[in-house]
């Protein structure tokens, strides 16, 4: 990886005061995405995948309701207006390059609108990569056989009954790969700015983490409140959920970030097994309840007074899910063959 992002110390060890927690700690892998130019060699967040030119690419079946939404190439072009403007805002609307893009993309869409039926809702749509992940950069991962890459995808259109993305997961041995797909298939239109992840670089970091307090039998949840209570804080649950039990942000492995629902297992539809979390695909790096989450070398960032729309260096994949959620994927521990499934928190 081309750079590091290090989790400070945890402001308690909470493993010493409450030794009862040591057998439901578990690792997990901070991704620690920030805005790069990954290749398809490259472990990343919306970057360019590793996949074979002979493989369909993945589409989605389903039906979806056009709204004359943006492309995903318009969406990626106001991104970086607004990020220009913001160091420079005396500049111009559009550079002489953002004009052609952006000219190029309207004209291939009112082309597609006066081209007629049938209408995009009507033909199956292509898959966003929403991560590539080496299993030599996350040895936390479980592939099958010689695999040695996961493939994350997703439609960027709402899907019932809980309005979030359809997703696809594809293992793949890199060696097998031959040529690669140059130039794969783009949605005419997304449903959600927040469903085009920015290209992202990882800074893949292992940690120990706990479960959440609504995790714990109600015992180990007073024992929590009883040891944790410091005089200064009236929210001892509080303090571990936000500081000691699990980390914000990208990452594999580790605990769910319950909030939305109270504790949801997910069970295997094809053999009952108790799932596990694969990926948790966040909104935000950290938040305010969260900051002492934030690298050693984004701590700047993540304590200055604000940050202009769109520039939140806690969002750098410019990933929103649910209500500045958390998507979670569980795949099954018996088997990578049967389907995953997935949870907004």
């Amino acid at each position: 990886m081309a750079f590091v992002r290090t989790t400070p110390p945890r402001p308690v060890d909470v493993a010493v005061i409450i030794p009862e927690l040591t057998p439901l700690a578990r690792a997990a892998i901070r991704l620690h995405p920030r805005p790069g130019a990954p290749l398809v060699g490259d472990s990343s967040v919306g970057g360019p995948l590793l996949w074979p030119a002979e493989e369909p690419w993945p589409h989605c079946e389903q039906a979806h309701r056009v709204s004359r939404s943006k492309s995903p190439a318009a969406i990626r072009l106001d991104r970086r207006r607004r990020a220009r403007l913001d160091r420079d805002p005396g500049g111009p609307d559009y550079t002489p390059e953002e004009r052609e893009i952006h000219d190029r993309d309207n004209a291939r869409h009112m082309e597609r609108l006066d081209a007629g039926p049938p209408w995009p809702e009507e033909m199956p749509m292509p898959m966003l990569p929403v991560a590539q992940l080496y299993v030599r950069d996350v040895p936390l991962l479980r592939p099958p056989g010689q695999a040695d890459v996961l493939q994350i995808l997703w439609c960027p259109y709402d899907h019932a009954p809980y309005a979030k993305p359809a997703t696809a997961l594809f293992w793949r041995y890199a060696a097998d790969v031959g040529d690669v797909l140059a130039v794969p298939p783009q949605p005419y239109e997304v449903n959600r700015d927040g469903y085009v992840p920015e290209p992202c670089q990882l800074a893949p970091e292992e940690i120990t983490e706990y479960p959440h307090s609504l995790d714990l039998d109600p015992e180990m949840r007073l024992m929590v409140g009883d040891r944790l209570d410091r005089g200064d804080s009236d929210y001892p649950e509080q303090f571990y959920d936000g500081n000691l039990a699990y980390a914000p942000g990208w990452k594999v492995g580790g605990w769910p970030p319950w909030g939305r629902t109270d504790p949801s297992p997910r069970y295997c539809g094809v053999c009952e097994a108790r799932m596990v979390p694969l990926l948790t695909i966040a909104t935000f790096e950290w938040d305010y309840g969260t900051r002492g989450w934030a690298p050693h070398e984004d701590e700047a960032d993540a304590h200055a007074a604000g940050h202009r729309a769109g520039q939140n260096p806690a969002q750098p994949t410019k990933v929103e899910v649910g209500s500045w959620d958390n998507m979670q994927l569980y795949v099954c521990p018996s088997s990578p063959d049967h389907p995953h499934t997935d949870q907004i928190q």
